[in-house]
């Protein structure tokens, strides 16, 4: 056979040999089958814990921002030496100065000035304040004895609120300590907030107001006169769950003036009710 045709052979199967070579590199370089790509896994469960986490912290946001502005707002609100009574720049707010430790028999009425009344002579024994709603209307002179303690009384409107304000101004209440609510029939406004010697109506629960009177009255050792008083239950004195009913009548003519003194020459406040401030 001439020269010419064996060399022509031979470099065909070297040539051949490349090629199997070359596709099989490509295979492997390829990483598979049918020459398609090599596909990258997803790591499903690293996004799905990223994602968890960014859904708690914005939870965590939602819940805590909201939190912490109200707090930064009503700290404008809080009474300090320098600012003793911050409620004077509530609009609406009235204040009257009356004076302590006056007590009246569980028996007498008081002819109050305010209508809730704010201040002035009160029952010896005070309603239980720890954060009490009362679901019926209380006897009004046990009620004012608590703010005389530093406690905060809402009182609305049954006719003027319905059940979601209700709510809302009870939870501002519930287990908040010096603080109480009660119904008030007949009430002016919808809603009244009492502290010793101050008085706010508004007629919305919604009324950013409401916080702010709290901030600045509730325990504020500046605006009321007995420091450190209790606002627990008397026991056997004062009952939370049956107190003292509410009398929606006018007070008679025997009933105890707002200066604690003398009706028609005759002295209203016996001598065993004269305490001193500080009960």
């Amino acid at each position: 056979m001439p020269s010419g045709s064996v060399s022509g052979g031979s470099g065909k199967k070297k040539t051949g040999a490349k090629s199997v070579k070359a596709i099989q590199a490509a295979k492997k370089n390829s990483g598979g089958v049918r020459g398609l790509p090599k596909q990258r896994q997803i790591p499903w469960m690293t996004i799905g814990g990223i994602a968890v986490v960014v859904v708690l912290v914005v939870v965590i946001a939602v819940s805590i921002i909201p939190k912490y502005q109200s707090q930064q707002e009503l700290s404008a609100w809080t009474p300090s030496e320098s600012n003793q009574d911050p409620s004077v720049a509530i609009d609406g707010v009235v204040s009257i100065e009356y004076p302590a430790g006056q007590h009246v028999a569980p028996a007498q009425r008081v002819a109050y000035d305010q209508n809730p009344p704010f201040g002035g002579p009160h029952d010896a024994i005070w309603a239980t304040c720890t954060g009490t709603v009362y679901e019926q209307p209380v006897r009004t002179e046990n009620m004012v004895h608590s703010l005389e303690h530093g406690a905060v009384w809402i009182a609305y409107n049954p006719d003027r609120v319905d059940d979601a304000a209700i709510d809302s101004l009870a939870a501002k209440v519930d287990g908040r300590t010096y603080m109480m609510m009660s119904p008030y029939p007949g009430l002016d406004a919808a809603i009244s907030l009492q502290s010793w010697g101050h008085q706010l109506e508004v007629d919305s629960a919604d009324d950013e107001r409401i916080d702010q009177f709290v901030e600045a009255l509730r325990l504020n050792q500046y605006a009321y006169p007995e420091v450190g008083a209790s606002c627990s239950t008397l026991p056997a004195s004062f009952d939370p769950a049956n107190p003292p009913p509410f009398d929606p009548s006018a007070p008679g003519a025997d009933a105890v003036p707002m200066d604690g003194g003398t009706v028609d020459g005759s002295e209203q406040l016996p001598a065993d009710m004269q305490v001193p401030a500080g009960s």
